[in-house]
């Protein structure tokens, strides 16, 4: 069940992301529910994993979730760089997640 949570979390962090990009573009307020709303979800989630999972694998799931979804957003949905390195490293981030996950 922590994991089901953990994946919300980080789903609606996702949201987020999306939200705080069109934010810092344009301030609405449909833009800021996305915003705030993706980030607050995503914390309200990532806290109730924790009755769950032990805490730093939690958030260290979560972080790297994040992180790769954020970067592989910006880089389908709004145009950031899709170099060798930067999609290296991204598969170095899932990588860890995975093996966290794996062994936790």
């Amino acid at each position: 069940m922590g994991w089901l949570y953990v994946a919300l979390a980080a789903g609606f962090e996702f949201t987020g992301v999306i939200g705080l990009n069109k934010y810092s573009k344009k301030k609405t307020i449909p833009s800021g529910l996305l915003y705030y709303g993706g980030l607050g979800l995503s914390f309200v989630f990532l806290y109730t994993s924790f009755q769950y999972l032990q805490v730093s694998t939690a958030y260290a799931v979560w972080i790297g979730i994040g992180t790769a979804g954020a970067v592989l957003l910006n880089m389908i949905f709004f145009g950031e760089s899709k170099s060798f390195a930067r999609i290296a490293s991204l598969a170095l981030i899932i990588v860890g997640v995975i093996g966290l996950k794996a062994l936790s």
